[in-house]
């Protein structure tokens, strides 16, 4: 998380440049696969929210870009939330995001930590710029995130007067994220075949923003109530229109009673009256 620089951070030329088509990006294996499972995740809890999806970038490994003294240096973080970011022009998949010239600054980057962390995807040519300098000093993302999947730590840091500052979680032991307007907190459970800590988005009413899998089952309870609730409906209209037929036969028997005994009495010469 450090920078190895030979001169103050204020004399740093930063530059927005597009990354070029020739540019090589790595293309290293994903060795840990559980990263990937909680970034998308995180991704598919806010599709279902189009105030969040529209002109937004959501990627995770993803090239992040920034010139600094002319030299091209990209960070891949695990999981990066931009908005609004302009439209891609191209017909060939996009590679890379450039604050200022393709949009803003990302509201959220993170990174998942494992025992054997590294400065994964990180494109450096002469010094090391670690990824906190990156993202704190270069691109300076109002909120960054480590997570330590195996362990359930969150730490978020805010950009305060330059300087990313730890951050106390609410008394839910999450983290209001400005740009997203979310929170942020840990979650246990399973998931894909993974048991673990996952991190996961809670809206300010507090309600927890469901997965695909998770709405789905929440609309079959809803329908499976909603069908109970007419069944319900059903019967009990069932009954009262059996009450009521039940009523009509009792009058209708004493109707014919009250007739019977009024032939009789007549039979006798007896007025009823």
């Amino acid at each position: 998380m450090t920078a190895v620089i030979h001169k103050p951070i204020s004399q740093l030329k930063i530059t927005w440049p597009l990354l070029p088509d020739d540019f090589i990006l790595p293309d290293d294996p994903v060795e840990n696969i559980e990263h990937p499972l909680i970034a998308n995740g995180l991704r598919q809890s806010v599709v279902d929210c189009p105030e969040l999806i529209e002109n937004a970038l959501i990627v995770s490994n993803f090239a992040l870009c920034a010139a600094v003294d002319d030299r091209t240096i990209c960070k891949g973080p695990d999981w990066m939330y931009v908005r609004p970011v302009q439209p891609w022009p191209h017909n060939y998949p996009r590679r890379s995001y450039t604050p200022h010239t393709e949009g803003t600054v990302p509201s959220v980057v993170m990174e998942f930590l494992s025992a054997t962390y590294g400065d994964e995807y990180s494109v450096e040519h002469t010094e090391e710029i670690g990824k906190w300098f990156f993202y704190e000093q270069v691109i300076k993302v109002p909120r960054y995130v480590i997570f330590r999947p195996h362990t359930g730590r969150i730490e978020v840091y805010a950009l305060e007067s330059e300087r990313y500052n730890n951050q106390e979680p609410d008394e839910n032991g999450r983290y209001l994220i400005p740009g997203l307007d979310l929170f942020l907190g840990v979650w246990v459970g399973t998931r894909e075949g993974r048991t673990g800590n996952w991190l996961r988005w809670w809206n300010r009413a507090g309600e927890l923003l469901l997965w695909p899998e998770e709405r789905a089952e929440a609309e079959r309870q809803r329908a499976e109530a909603e069908r109970q609730r007419a069944e319900a409906e059903r019967q009990r209209a069932e009954a009262q229109s059996q009450e009521k037929e039940l009523v009509q036969t009792l009058l209708e028997q004493e109707r014919q009673r009250n007739q019977e005994l009024l032939a009789r009495l007549a039979a006798l010469g007896i007025d009823p009256e």
